[in-house]
């Protein structure tokens, strides 16, 4: 029997590593086939490296990071800061959505406080969109596919909009269990340790992951650690009440009435 899949697309290396990898490893653990993918190459994070050093770098580490999450590593597509709504960026997502058939993609939150992320969820929620056009062409062309799909955006660096504004999550995963999991997959990501300490003030990389996480967790009212998490909406991706990530990871999830109840007032 072929296994579902989940598939975490993000921008940058370390990004799925920070706000979605507990529930990639839940959803690994509960039988989902995982795929991992960053839409750029890291090769602006650095004050040090010439540009091919550090894309070698950054994609060695994901590479490695994949491999501790148990998930199928994709090659990165566009350079840092290269990540545009465009015509080609989708069209080149797609073809890998259409290869691997996800049931569940987890993409990164259409508020953050820069435009790689938000590009890169924009392109991430059209890719899956375009996936069953017949007449819509992949780069390179692979053929349309039917199956259903239910996005999930994850909380935004820092769990606040540009102008500041705490975001609410309507589903929260309990990564308790697997932080340890998750800590080792960021720490494959040696080369951005220095660079995040110098150019964003993180004091401490891992520790910052763990502090937003259990930051996350408090949220919930119920876990210690957590992942935050909004489902998009249904329309050309799924039917209406499609809820893959709470039907695979059960008492792991808890989704919050006062949102269900906001989404339906």
């Amino acid at each position: 029997m072929t296994k579902p899949v989940a598939f975490a697309v993000a921008a940058h290396p370390d990004d799925i590593e920070f706000m979605m990898a507990g529930t990639l490893i839940l959803l690994k653990q509960a039988g989902y086939e995982t795929h991992y993918m960053n839409l750029a190459n890291g090769s602006m994070g650095t004050a040090v490296d010439p540009r091919e050093v550090i894309i070698a770098k950054r994609t060695e580490e994901a590479r490695r990071a994949a491999e501790v999450l148990g998930a199928i590593f994709h090659e990165p597509l566009v350079d840092d800061l290269d990540i545009y709504y465009d015509r080609e960026l989708p069209r080149r997502l797609c073809a890998v959505i259409r290869e691997i058939k996800p049931q569940i993609m987890l993409v990164q939150s259409p508020q953050d406080y820069m435009e790689d992320h938000t590009n890169a969820c924009r392109v991430a929620v059209s890719a899956a969109f375009f996936r069953g056009m017949l007449n819509y062409i992949t780069d390179p062309p692979r053929p349309h596919i039917s199956n259903k799909v239910t996005l999930y955006h994850a909380l935004p660096w820092g769990l606040r909009d540009p102008l500041r504004r705490r975001i609410a999550a309507g589903q929260f995963v309990d990564i308790s269990g697997v932080l340890d999991i998750k800590r080792a997959a960021l720490a494959c990501h040696k080369s951005q340790k220095e660079w995040l300490d110098a150019s964003q003030g993180l004091d401490s990389y891992l520790t910052t992951m763990e502090e937003m996480s259990r930051e996350v967790g408090r949220m919930s009212g119920r876990f210690p650690y957590a992942e935050g998490w909004r489902r998009h909406l249904h329309l050309g991706l799924c039917d209406e009440h499609d809820d893959p990530l709470t039907e695979a990871l059960g008492e792991s999830v808890w989704v919050s009435p006062e949102y269900e109840e906001a989404l339906n007032r």
